[in-house]
């Protein structure tokens, strides 16, 4: 009984949880390299707006060619309340949210009555407007020219203006958001979205309140936008219409599709994955693009379900002939 418990214990302390933590504590100690580093908090960034995402187009199966448009929207109220207001960056960050969420609700009651590619379009129309918005906004945003001057964010007067400060602080986010999403995912709420996903009327007919949960899906995947756009912003301290146009849109959803659909660490792969590869591929300098083209359309080729499923899938079939042998 007492062995029982004490594996129990052991199990639960050292969960997958904890040793993703515990790594990416161990990569902060051992990597001094500041580019390394920041290259590390970029991907932070953008798994926590691959995950927003996968949860809306994986799981609730509604596409999305818009989802820029919200980091842009969390990234330059951040922005513009600090540089140009003065306002404590964690409210600007808290406003960024708020600013999100309300754009989403308005943008998510008309446009989620549509279906496929129809919903699709209206995306992307809402991200090339917000896109325009900026550009032309010259007093508040600066045109395309951007804006700087975005404070550092901070805790308890240490500013974290630094690759390996901001690293603690990005991947606690990363953390908590992967966390958060695993068991929303495993929840009540997770079985209705895949049963949505799956086919809206048998959802609707089993009484789940498709249209509610769609809008809530939608404005959670556009928080987690947000707060990555504040996160990008206060990271850079600086922010210009052409890091939240339709091409990085559709870098999102190929991040989605590349690390798996419906797959919560395949979000965070994905993310890893398409930000090192052009990094990788920078020596190639002109045929860059067609190499990056030809690794996608191999990979989405021989694994179509993603790296994660992928990869299970190719142990699942070693396992089956190692047993099968025997």
């Amino acid at each position: 009984m007492g062995d029982a418990l004490g594996e129990g214990f052991i199990r639960r302390l050292f969960n997958r949880w904890t040793l993703f933590a515990a790594m990416a504590a161990l990569v902060a100690v051992v990597l001094e390299n500041n580019y390394y580093l920041s290259l590390l908090n970029f991907i932070g960034i953008h798994a926590i707006l691959v995950v927003g995402l996968n949860l809306l187009m994986g799981y609730g199966g509604q596409i999305s060619l818009g989802h820029a448009a919200f980091f842009g929207l969390g990234a330059y109220t951040s922005g513009i309340l600090t540089a140009s207001y003065g306002v404590n960056p964690w409210l600007a960050l808290i406003a960024g949210l708020i600013v999100c969420g309300i754009a989403a609700f308005l943008i998510g009651v008309p446009a989620l009555k549509l279906h496929g590619y129809y919903l699709a379009m209206a995306t992307l129309g809402f991200g090339i407007i917000v896109y325009i918005v900026l550009n032309e906004a010259l007093p508040w945003t600066g045109g395309p020219s951007g804006l700087s001057g975005i404070p550092s964010l901070s805790l308890g007067g240490l500013k974290l203006d630094t690759p390996w400060r901001l690293y603690f602080l990005i991947w606690l986010t990363v953390w908590a958001i992967l966390l958060i999403s695993a068991n929303l995912v495993d929840s009540r709420t997770g079985r209705a979205l895949r049963a949505l996903h799956d086919s809206e009327a048998a959802a609707r007919s089993l009484g789940v309140d498709t249209a509610r949960l769609k809008l809530q899906v939608f404005i959670w995947s556009a928080l987690y936008a947000s707060l990555a756009g504040s996160l990008y912003a206060h990271t850079l301290n600086f922010v210009a219409p052409a890091s939240f146009g339709f091409m990085f849109s559709i870098k999102l959803v190929t991040m989605v599709v590349l690390g798996g659909m419906a797959s919560i660490w395949g979000s965070l792969l994905g993310a890893a994955v398409l930000t090192v590869l052009p990094e990788l591929l920078a020596v190639f300098h002109d045929y860059e693009t067609i190499v990056f083209g030809a690794i996608l359309m191999v990979v989405m080729i021989f694994l179509p379900r993603g790296l994660v499923r992928g990869i299970l899938d190719l142990r699942e079939l070693r396992k089956y002939k190692r047993e099968g042998v025997r």
